[in-house]
């Protein structure tokens, strides 16, 4: 997972935005390394498994 969110985040963070209008910049704060934060960080905010988080991110880059 890191590798791919580290190649894509700025693809990923501009669809999330959109996508969910409650996230914000401090849910989306990407930090190598504490990959697993924001998809925690994710799961709360939009109320989703770590499966259907990682589903969704791996998603929005085959799009």
């Amino acid at each position: 997972m890191k590798r791919f969110l580290q190649g894509n985040w700025d693809q990923i963070r501009r669809k999330l935005i959109t996508k969910y209008k409650q996230l914000n910049d401090q849910d989306l704060k990407y930090i190598e390394g504490h990959e697993e934060e924001l998809i925690g960080r994710l799961q709360v905010k939009l109320d989703k498994t770590k499966r259907e988080i990682t589903t969704e991110l791996k998603t929005i880059i085959t799009d």
